[in-house]
């Protein structure tokens, strides 16, 4: 899948992913997460959601990485923030900077895959909500070793989908509990916290369950 698949998506506005008021999952599962306040949260492929501002409004700071500069940049106009924008043009990344009541928020616009660790920093824990069920199947090993590696293996809640998928070609892709596993279970301790239908099925097309993970790294 190349990155102009995603940018045909964002330009047409065909982006039923964004949830308009952010992830009742996020709030009903993030503190299963145990981070204390002010902790660095990363958000791979982060879009637009809303998601960031309840996290920095719960007082975390937020680290995300979004391909699409437009929807970044409607991301900071609905927080109503005015962002620091630096060029990288070593990594071909823009860098979007601000500080919201004391709390930061750094978006990284560009290929995920160029980031660093020595670039985004110490992250805390990692939500994924979008990313991983976004990424073809043979992307999503790299996807998956890459956050490691940029983590640290931090702790993650993850929301994927589970579903037929000869009924339907993603995104969002079918990313089941043998899959998580397959990527995850070697560095992680996985737990299912909510399985929940699709209210009117996936793209309202297929019944699906949305499911919420919890990913602790191994001791």
């Amino acid at each position: 899948m190349q990155a102009n698949y995603w940018h045909d998506k964002w330009e047409k506005g065909e982006i039923a992913f964004h949830q308009f008021k952010g992830s009742p999952l996020l709030k009903a599962h993030f503190s299963a997460l145990e981070l204390p306040q002010g902790s660095r949260v990363f958000v791979p492929l982060c879009g637009k959601t809303r998601d960031i501002a309840w996290l920095l409004a719960n007082d975390h700071h937020v680290v995300g990485a979004e391909l699409h500069e437009p929807a970044v940049q409607q991301l900071f106009h609905d927080m109503e923030i005015q962002p620091d924008v630096i060029q990288r043009e070593d990594l071909g990344l823009v860098h979007y900077h601000a500080t919201v009541n004391d709390r930061i928020v750094d978006v990284y616009v560009g290929d995920i895959f160029q980031l660093t660790p020595e670039l985004v920093g110490k992250i805390d824990g990692i939500y994924d909500r979008a990313a991983l069920v976004a990424l073809p199947l043979e992307v999503r090993e790299k996807y998956t070793s890459h956050i490691r590696k940029l983590s640290s293996t931090a702790p993650q809640l993850l929301i994927s989908f589970d579903y037929q998928q000869h009924l339907m070609p993603g995104p969002p892709h079918c990313v089941n509990a043998e899959e998580i596993a397959k990527h995850y279970a070697d560095d992680y301790i996985i737990q299912l916290l909510a399985s929940v239908d699709v209210e009117g099925g996936l793209k309202g097309k297929v019944p699906a369950k949305e499911e919420v993970w919890l990913l602790q790294k191994r001791s």
